[in-house]
């Protein structure tokens, strides 16, 4: 039986995909075969030995050692896209509070409170002082295309505004996807150049960090609005409070608040919403439970962080042998080598690789004994072994 061990409070939608016949789950499991987490670290965390995978209900991985899984062969898988619906509606909140000076409007009527039948009068004087602009056709700068990025730009196009989308790593599926509507912009500066509203949905990574900066504001339109619901270090904080200082960013709303940000003027600071919705969590711990099932059933592998994907269709009456290795060259010569000198006969193999780790999927028609796993085992550069 498979034990699987919940760090966080984990939705029970997914908890219901674990047939209870081959799984057990729950957070005093002591030595799991795998765990499901949300927004618990698990940096400081020592991994069992047993441990084969861990899945993280939602996009970002910030919260687990990827690298350092991937030396011990333990696969760390993500839900893209499950929380992307949850995201879009954020973002596009952002856009209408970010123009029409909504959260500031709100806080002044509260003030209202105790004037009796003044209050009618007070708001219609007072009103003014919160005006700002319709959405409908301006333009709109998406910066990343992913899952979210793609929803907020068919979103933002259905409203009425112009899109800009850039992503030079754009995959089929989210070009199909996306509005026939948008501008494809070749270079981000395209963006910086012609919109009102940039919304950056890309991952956090050395050469993003800080992406927005004193250098790539000054060469956006005066009074732009900046949105970012993907991380908060992608923005520079100084560099974005000097410009809404000097009034070049009429605004800037973010999903993640720091000290600096907090009570700002032009600072709409939520405290990361983006996904927090039942439907969201739902979304992402059935796709974290499917992940885990289909690799510590069938060793597949789908939406892993630190491992290639690699997804091969079960044969029947055969065994699957699944090795994790390095990337390195005449390894899968070395691993057929050794499976054929112990007798082993190969129907099906897949291999994959990404950056410095590999992954080889055998389904072998004959018995695999012991000494043949630990043949294959005792190569260099193999880190882990399983026969399924």
């Amino acid at each position: 039986m498979f034990q699987i061990k919940t760090l966080n409070k984990i939705s029970p939608c997914g908890l219901q995909v674990f047939d209870p016949a081959k799984y057990a789950h729950g957070d005093d499991v002591e030595n799991p075969d795998a765990i499901m987490v949300r927004s618990a670290s698990m940096h400081e965390m020592e991994m069992p030995a047993n441990l084969k995978a861990i899945a993280r209900a939602g996009a970002g991985t910030n919260n687990i050692p990827v690298d350092k899984c991937a030396e011990q062969g333990i696969v760390v898988f993500n839900t893209p896209g499950a929380n992307a619906n949850a995201v879009k509606e954020l973002v596009i909140a952002g856009l209408l509070l970010s123009s029409r000076k909504i959260v500031p409007a709100i806080e002044w009527a509260k003030t209202l409170k105790g004037k009796g039948d003044e209050v009618g009068k007070l708001v219609e004087k007072g009103k003014s002082a919160f005006a700002g602009p319709e959405i409908k056709g301006k333009s709109l700068g998406v910066i990343g295309l992913g899952a979210i990025g793609v929803m907020v730009a068919n979103a933002a196009s259905n409203l009425g505004m112009k899109v800009y989308g850039y992503d030079p790593y754009l995959s089929v599926d989210s070009a199909w996807n996306l509005t026939h509507n948008a501008i494809h912009a070749l270079d981000v500066k395209e963006i910086y150049a012609n919109c009102d509203y940039i919304t950056i949905h890309v991952p956090l990574t050395p050469e993003t960090k800080e992406a927005i900066n004193a250098e790539t504001i000054a060469t956006m339109k005066d009074g732009v609005r900046i949105l970012n619901f993907a991380r908060g270090d992608l923005v520079k904080t100084e560099d974005i409070l000097a410009a809404l200082d000097s009034g070049k960013v009429a605004a800037y709303v973010t999903d993640f608040p720091n000290d600096a940000l907090i009570g700002v003027e032009g600072v709409i600071a939520i405290p990361h919403l983006g996904a927090s919705t039942p439907e969201s969590e739902d979304n992402c711990a059935t796709m974290a439970a499917k992940e885990l099932v289909d690799y510590l059933e069938n060793g597949n592998i789908t939406h892993s962080v630190n491992l290639p994907d690699a997804v091969l269709p079960r044969t029947e009456n055969t065994t699957r042998i699944c090795v994790i290795h390095r990337n390195v060259p005449n390894i899968l010569t070395r691993i057929t080598g050794a499976a054929a000198a112990e007798n082993i006969n190969i129907e099906n193999m897949l291999n994959k690789s990404k950056k410095d780790f590999a992954y080889t999927i055998l389904d072998v028609t004959t018995a695999v004994s012991d000494e043949a796993i630990a043949a294959v085992d005792a190569i260099d550069d193999i880190i882990r072994i399983r026969v399924i």
